[in-house]
């Protein structure tokens, strides 16, 4: 799925969502979904992070163990 079409599809959701409730609720709605993308952003950085430093660590330690 290209970028528009996705765009198209989450603002159609977002609008699916939305329909017949009130503007608390919407709000309510639209700082869960926030805080979710967020807290999926953190994750996904910290396991980046995380796994490229084990990945050095392990190459690190391989190396040295091929030069002994």
């Amino acid at each position: 799925m290209d970028g528009c079409s996705m765009n198209i599809t989450v603002s159609a959701l977002a609008c699916a969502i939305a329909k017949g409730k009130s503007n608390s609720e919407i709000s309510l709605l639209a700082v869960i979904f926030t805080q979710l993308g967020d807290s999926l952003a953190t994750i996904a950085a910290t396991n980046e992070i995380c796994c490229t430093q084990k990945d050095m660590e392990n190459n690190n330690s391989t190396n040295t163990a091929n030069i002994a």
